[in-house]
């Protein structure tokens, strides 16, 4: 060989190590490239402007017990990071949009809309939704193992589901054992203790169990939701997230938020488990069905490209905390034993704690590092983060008063958009 192709072919390696190195999406796009990826394409219009291709109309419904919090989490920086709008409930819903009601525009705070994205909790109404988000909207939401989603129900509702708060003792397995002696469906709050997912997706809870039912409303789920994630696969549902809004790899970079102490946590047997799923038979069902079509996706892309990919993620997460902590997570603690207050997650009650991490006081290393903002934020917990960002965005929006009265549009809150699609009737409101 040649001293001119051996010097080419070591300055080739010499890149290419080099942005293996330092590279977030650079990084991930060689390593795709070198493994043959298939990429992920958006079927939708994605009239997106100005944000390096990415998709910024994003709808995600946000469910209960799910890990849903983590992914509010980087909607919420992503949001802050590519200047968008984020729709915010009105104060009397506090930071739900007046949850179990069903969504209405007239929940979400002027201040906040037209939005980009919407990510609090609400029970999902296809109808106004669509008057609110732009027409390329991608929507998404999140599914758990309903056996796991239920014990973590019943811990941290315990005190303020009437359904389980009435149960002796607290215990788990006595409500399994007769559920109807303590569940009444039309009572406050009754939404926790049976089918919540159901619900919250627009369900009724307490319709009895056909296949006809659940093959007909995970039909309709699937004409809504371009991706339903799983919380058992979450890293590997981001993958399939990224690909779908063409994000980039620190986009969906994520620390797991609002978690319980193992001591607020109930092992299952296999028995309370097979009872949970009988409770939630709908919920259970639909679990089955978004799992299989999860991982049909993830086979269709590649089983070793999500694997690639998957390490990447966590490894560049890993560099992220490094750089933010200098070294590991700050260990978990309860709201009582963090000093920062924005940093403080709530406490459903006495008889559950929920952990949070406390940012260290010196985080700064040698090299390049995220500002401590950004630090602060991958660790904030909802209610903080929901309250900082309607102060920014109300600042935001009294900055834009004198042309907003000036230029008044269809996107105003309250007026419908206009969708092409055809308005058939749906089991999704």
């Amino acid at each position: 060989m040649s001293q001119k192709k051996i010097f080419l072919v070591l300055i080739a390696i010499s890149t290419v190590s080099f942005l293996l190195h330092h590279g977030g999406h650079l990084n991930l796009t060689l390593e795709t490239f070198w493994m043959g990826c298939p990429s992920f394409t958006v079927s939708v219009n994605q009239g997106s402007g100005g944000h390096s291709g990415k998709h910024t109309s994003v709808a995600f419904l946000k469910t209960h017990k799910t890990a849903s919090s983590t992914v509010q989490n980087i909607l919420f920086r992503f949001a802050e990071r590519n200047n968008l709008t984020v729709a915010l409930p009105i104060t009397s819903c506090d930071h739900q949009f007046c949850y179990p009601r069903p969504f209405s525009v007239h929940f979400v705070h002027p201040h906040t809309s037209p939005p980009d994205i919407i990510t609090s909790h609400l029970r999902f109404s296809r109808t106004e939704l669509r008057r609110l988000m732009p027409n390329n909207t991608i929507y998404i939401t999140i599914l758990r193992e309903p056996g796991a989603m239920f014990e973590s129900l019943f811990s941290y509702y315990n005190q303020y589901c009437l359904s389980f708060k009435r149960v002796p003792n607290g215990s788990l397995e006595t409500f399994l054992d007769e559920p109807w002696n303590y569940y009444r469906p039309d009572e406050k709050d009754s939404m926790y203790a049976r089918n919540t997912l159901t619900f919250d997706l627009g369900g009724d809870k307490d319709r009895p169990f056909t296949e006809l039912y659940v093959k007909r409303f995970a039909a309709e789920m699937e004409k809504v939701f371009s991706l339903v994630m799983i919380a058992e696969y979450f890293d590997e549902s981001l993958v399939l997230l990224r690909r779908l809004l063409s994000w980039d790899l620190d986009d969906v970079l994520y620390i797991s938020l609002n978690m319980r102490t193992a001591d607020s946590k109930s092992s299952l047997s296999s028995d309370n488990t097979e009872k949970i799923r009988d409770w939630n038979a709908i919920d259970s069902a639909l679990y089955d069905h978004f799992n299989a079509s999860l991982w049909r996706q993830l086979r269709a892309l590649g089983l070793a490209c999500v694997e690639r990919e998957v390490q990447l993620l966590r490894q560049s997460r890993d560099r992220l905390v490094r750089s933010c902590f200098g070294g590991n997570l700050p260990p978990l603690r309860s709201a009582a034993q963090i000093t920062n207050k924005e940093l403080r997650p709530w406490q459903p009650s006495a008889k559950v704690t929920i952990v949070g991490y406390d940012l260290p006081v010196n985080i700064s290393k040698k090299g390049p590092i995220p500002p401590r903002d950004e630090c602060l934020k991958m660790i904030m917990p909802e209610v903080q983060y929901t309250k900082l960002l309607l102060r920014s965005e109300s600042v935001r929006y009294r900055k834009r008063l004198p042309i907003r009265s000036r230029q008044q549009t269809a996107r105003s809150v309250g007026q419908p958009r206009v969708h092409k699609e055809s308005q058939s009737q749906s089991l999704l409101p």
